[in-house]
């Protein structure tokens, strides 16, 4: 079930349980007594649908935030600007299950260290930001050919107004999984576990031979990285990088076969 639904699912049976519960005299008839039954109910309908565990705290505070905010008297306008604020820049994550991550420079250096030292050395970033990563490292290695790639209207302007002097650096708003990864040395992507089996679906058909799949702190299911980097910053990051060995590939295809 698609992310959405459940959420929807856990609201509307939240609600339906916390009335019938009022109804039946079971929790009393206060607001709050009801509102707090309902967001207990939708945790648990998102917990029963195995939810994400962020789906979960969502709903046991919407219901008492939004009946709290209606206690403050506020302009419609305050809420459909903080709407269209969080859309802008969350845009997709309820239908692909990635939020905004920022790389810090710790790892902005750590990645540098992977990319190769000659000249015209290509790194995209999927999933770019506000450009957290690629700034720092256009800085680190002014050689380098950086792309970005983000989907979300917000972070990808925060990000072009921020690359606009530096020349090597190219960010891009669209969907990372269609366009091709064939040409760059390193694939870097700080997203969540929900894409991640796609991911790296798509970097063992496309890497070219010796290219990396960096994952900060999320590793690709049923593949074991080649090594892990171990940033040393304050959030105990953590690098996975994995190679694609073609011959390897190959060989095992045919012993299947």
């Amino acid at each position: 079930m698609p992310a959405l639904a459940k959420a929807a699912a856990a609201q509307a049976g939240g609600w339906a349980l916390a009335l019938l519960l009022a109804r039946t005299g079971l929790v009393s008839h206060d607001v709050w007594a009801v509102v707090g039954t309902q967001a207990l109910c939708a945790a648990a309908i998102a917990w029963s649908l195995r939810s994400d565990i962020w789906w979960v705290a969502i709903h046991l505070l919407f219901s008492p935030l939004l009946f709290a905010a209606r206690s403050l008297a506020l302009a419609p306008a305050w809420y459909l600007g903080g709407f269209v604020a969080l859309g802008l820049i969350y845009w997709s994550s309820f239908r692909t299950g990635v939020p905004l991550f920022l790389s810090n420079r710790e790892t902005a250096e750590a990645v540098a260290e992977l990319l190769p030292q000659q000249r015209g050395a290509s790194l995209l970033d999927i999933g770019s930001g506000t450009g957290a990563l690629l700034l720092p490292l256009a800085e680190l290695r002014p050689d380098a050919r950086l792309v970005g790639i983000e989907s979300a209207p917000a972070p990808f302007l925060i990000a072009r107004l921020l690359a606009r002097s530096r020349r090597a650096l190219c960010v891009q708003r669209g969907d990372f999984f269609r366009h091709s990864w064939a040409e760059y040395d390193i694939i870097y992507a700080f997203l969540s576990p929900v894409p991640m089996t796609e991911v790296g679906k798509k970097a063992r058909r496309e890497l070219k031979p010796g290219a990396l799949l960096v994952s900060n702190s999320f590793e690709v299911p049923g593949w074991r990285p080649e090594r892990i980097v171990e940033v040393g910053d304050k959030r105990g990051t953590r690098l996975f990088v994995y190679t694609v060995d073609r011959a390897q590939e190959r060989s095992g295809a045919k012993s299947v076969e």
